[in-house]
């Protein structure tokens, strides 16, 4: 079990298990963390920024209050997941390898609006040009904040034209960003409820939103909404199931399919098909 203390204005976590921060912030589930030094990084969430440091199985929060702490960051990073006993849920053997190598990455428990938008614009996109279009989407709608602007809400870019979001540079996305927003601003799509609702009402709920495809569904779901049977498929994953699994993964029907999709794509990519 962790254990918190407090060193003068920072936050320390103790007695982390299967937690990465490179892995965590590095892996193509959030795009607004920059790495500043070794295991340093900083980022905003939730309107909040925060620079964090690991070292060893401890984590430093710096300039965060324990109220903080427990209202947001405690949720986003997953921190109270026992991701150990999940692992030791794994039957198929090439997947408890797959685990092994990336057992410190966690899902992030990400703001159900940000999330969406961002692996909107994410569609047949490299990340750092995804960085950059939801930069710019921030810095021209978001508002300032203390080290930063916050993500702009649905209403705010609900107004807005695919002219208007010319300066974003994120070609066809723009259309679909603007009927996301819409969708989420006149509750037609209730994204809190689709939290709690099952998953594939809450993906067929998704889908209706124009552009919204069953990969950027299963993201949104993963990511921001808390739905960890959802696997979303890319290039990646694909590959991996074919070369790894014969073209199936028993556990992608699992209540922990999204943080299995997790081991298998930092493992194809970084370690196996490197």
């Amino acid at each position: 079990m962790f254990k918190t203390e407090i060193h003068g204005q920072d936050l320390i976590i103790k007695n982390l298990n299967c937690f990465d921060i490179n892995l965590i912030l590095d892996c193509g589930q959030a795009f607004r963390w920059k790495k500043i030094e070794d295991n340093t990084w900083e980022g905003i969430a939730f309107s909040k920024y925060l620079k964090l440091k690991q070292i060893g199985n401890s984590l430093i929060f710096y300039n965060t209050t324990l109220k903080e702490f427990n209202s947001v960051w405690k949720d986003y990073f997953d921190i109270e997941r026992n991701y150990n006993e999940i692992i030791k849920l794994i039957k198929t053997e090439t997947l408890k390898t797959a685990a092994e190598h990336s057992s410190g990455i966690r899902i992030l428990r990400q703001e159900p609006w940000e999330a969406l938008c961002s692996f909107i614009i994410s569609q047949n996109n490299n990340i750092p040009r995804i960085k950059g279009i939801i930069e710019r989407l921030c810095e021209n709608f978001g508002q300032q904040i203390n080290g930063g602007f916050s993500f702009p809400s649905p209403k705010t870019i609900s107004v807005l034209t695919p002219e208007d979001l010319a300066v974003l540079r994120c070609g066809f996305r723009a259309k679909y960003i603007i009927d996301a927003a819409k969708k989420v601003s006149d509750n037609t799509i209730n994204l809190t409820e689709l939290k709690d609702l099952p998953f594939d009402t809450a993906k067929n709920e998704l889908l209706k939103i124009y552009g919204v495809g069953s990969k950027v569904a299963d993201c949104a779901l993963l990511y921001g909404l808390g739905h960890l049977a959802a696997f979303p498929k890319d290039v990646w994953i694909n590959r991996a199931l074919d070369v790894l699994f014969n073209g199936h993964l028993p556990e992608s029907q699992s209540e922990y399919a999204g943080i299995y999709q997790q081991y298998i794509f930092y493992y194809a990519r970084y370690i196996n098909f490197k």
